[in-house]
């Protein structure tokens, strides 16, 4: 389960620093147990983020069986991706 206020400190943490795979590492250490991955927002598709920003998206992840899957259920996600958003 992801709770809105985690959702929050993940994208205020997010929004404080330059985006990149050293702050996904900081990310996993901060907000454990949480699986977060990175990538592109063009990247993701089939879901629409839980939360939109202007430099990046998140979108929950389910990992409770062995594949991940992307949600829009707080109570089963596992994790996040955190998907940048790239200027044109």
């Amino acid at each position: 389960m992801i709770s809105s206020v985690q959702l929050q400190a993940v994208a205020e943490r997010i929004d404080s620093a330059y985006l990149d795979d050293f702050l996904i590492a900081e990310l996993r250490t901060e907000f454990a147990p949480l699986h977060f991955t990175y990538c592109s927002d063009d990247d993701v598709g089939g879901v629409s983020p839980v939360l939109e920003h202007d430099r990046f998206n998140l979108y929950l992840i389910d990992g409770r069986e062995h594949c991940l899957k992307l949600t829009n259920d707080t109570e089963t996600a596992t994790g996040l991706v955190v998907a940048e958003i790239m200027g044109d």
